[in-house]
């Protein structure tokens, strides 16, 4: 059996279910293509593992997609505050006081009632799929990927794995790193493996939820620190957080072997002396980290959005904000294009889509390596300069304060003196 639409997105994560509902509020058909089944959510359940820090610009375009609702009903956390400091233990530290290193963006300081919100990924992707599910224009293809991509003069037809065929006049990648998508349309990637890995905890600790999240900077990685929602009646004095330790893979494989109660001990010991008192453990996993970047963002009647097109460093948790402004950008050009009764793959256009994204995304990788190769070393001329940065972040307001509207989404420009630092990085600007 085929089934025709405008387009096909492939890949309903977090993305590719914001950008088929965008499409299909501005009128178009749109498939909506994933292997595995609609996401579940129960109120009464430990938070999901993975967790994203979704800023305010991402805020503002769930809202309008109608999903924000659904999400705060849900579970969303808002943190008002955010902390960065140095941890490596060194002669040069005493140079320094962490006082004068340590520095906290706020609310207040930005002219906004928070910075962002802590969100679990299911609960994300639970809200967007309701929505589409209630959109006009959306229809779902779950439980089956794709085997196959044929294109034609005028459209391109997807062969999933039970038989199925769709046809659309354009079809976008939103399934992941490991796009299948991009493979079958022959589009390259450029890849930097990070030697560092990243595990992830969700735990429970003693005390009220939280309104700050913190990153210890150790030479092995960061140690973050996430404040979720409320333990509820059942531990009225304890709340959720998620915990990230960054380090190497036999480190992380050492702790994940550990019993619950002696990785809880060593995390209270090796964390910041910031973090609570953690009473309770309940999930641990742990995943390679890499940079990765698409060749280019479209091929003929193929074009790529979010994790498929690029990959970061996690350690601002940038990657969803990122892939959300890749689908407002593209919900745009798609629907200029129609309004100008063009082709929907029309290169000038995705030409278009993609001279937006790629700088915007290529300056946020920049960042994120910016700040892993200055904290993830011992080289005490570097330990030092790191603790002058921080120190001069914290005596100049204005330009720290620009930095964070930008990554909140605030504004559309990183400051070019960060730009320019990057890019005098070796190696930094090769993707």
């Amino acid at each position: 059996m085929t089934h025709a639409y405008d387009i096909a997105v492939v890949g309903a994560g977090m993305v590719g279910a914001a950008l088929a509902t965008g499409l299909a509020q501005d009128g178009f058909t749109v498939a909506l293509i994933d292997r595995a089944p609609a996401p579940e959510f129960a109120p009464d359940a430990a938070p999901d593992i993975r967790v994203s820090a979704l800023s305010a610009g991402s805020e503002r375009y769930l809202q309008q997609l109608g999903a924000w609702p659904q999400i705060t009903g849900m579970r969303a956390t808002p943190y008002r505050r955010l902390a960065v400091w140095d941890q490596t233990p060194h002669p040069l530290s005493g140079l320094v006081p962490r006082k004068f290193t340590e520095v906290e963006f706020d609310a207040t300081g930005l002219g906004t009632s928070h910075l962002g919100h802590i969100v679990e990924n299911a609960v994300t992707q639970q809200a967007l799929w309701q929505v589409a599910g209630a959109t006009a224009g959306v229809t779902f293809f779950t439980g089956h990927g794709v085997s196959a991509l044929t294109e034609r003069q005028d459209k391109v037809t997807l062969a999933l794995d039970n038989g199925t065929q769709v046809d659309a006049n354009l079809v976008v990648g939103a399934d992941g790193g490991q796009s299948k998508i991009r493979e079958l349309a022959g589009i390259g990637v450029s890849r930097d493996q990070y030697a560092q890995q990243a595990m992830v905890l969700s735990v429970r600790y003693q005390g009220p939820v939280e309104d700050i999240t913190w990153q210890g900077f150790y030479p092995s990685g960061p140690r973050a620190f996430l404040p979720l929602h409320s333990a509820g009646p059942e531990h009225p004095d304890e709340s959720w957080a998620s915990l990230v330790w960054y380090d190497s893979p036999e480190q992380l494989a050492r702790l994940k072997a550990m019993p619950d109660s002696e990785l809880l001990a060593t995390i209270q010991k090796a964390f910041p002396a910031t973090l609570p008192l953690l009473t309770h453990l309940d999930s641990k996993a742990s995943f390679p980290i890499a940079r990765q970047h698409a060749s280019r963002y479209f091929s003929g009647r193929v074009v790529l959005a979010g994790d498929s097109a690029h990959t970061i460093n996690p350690l601002a948790g940038q990657g969803v904000n990122l892939g959300f402004q890749d689908a407002q950008c593209l919900q745009t050009v798609l629907k200029e294009a129609r309004r100008a009764n063009q082709d929907l793959a029309d290169p000038d256009r995705l030409a278009q889509y993609e001279r937006q994204r790629r700088p915007a995304n290529h300056r946020m990788m920049l960042t994120m390596d910016l700040f892993y190769h200055l904290f993830s070393n011992r080289i005490p001329p570097v330990h030092l300069l790191r603790n002058l940065g921080l120190g001069a972040a914290r005596a100049l307001p204005f330009a720290r304060n620009r930095v964070a509207r930008y990554a909140m989404g605030i504004d559309d420009q990183l400051p070019a003196v960060l730009t320019q630092l990057a890019n005098r990085i070796p190696g930094l600007n090769q993707l």
